[in-house]
């Protein structure tokens, strides 16, 4: 099953905005996780991708930061059971 999150051409104000806040939502949920676990492994895996994710938000910031043409983003969320 895909599920269209995101299609379309925003500024880049909005794009960011956009962008900011659905990376906001999956490093509250490994941050709610890890306040959940016990296993050590655990933790440090979504530490791992905690600071992934805002290595990424830092990247977009700063090549939107720049910019101020039109961006395009494409989200499709593949569920497989």
């Amino acid at each position: 099953m895909n599920i269209q999150l995101i299609e379309g051409e925003f500024n880049a104000q909005d794009a960011l905005e956009l962008i900011t806040q659905m990376l906001q939502v999956k490093v509250k949920f490994h941050e709610n996780k890890i306040g959940k676990s016990e296993a050590e492994e655990d933790i440090k895996r979504r530490e791992a991708k905690i600071k992934r994710l805002q290595n990424d938000l830092h990247e977009i910031r700063t090549l939107m930061s720049t910019s101020e043409q039109r961006v395009k983003i494409n989200t499709l969320m593949n569920i497989e059971v």
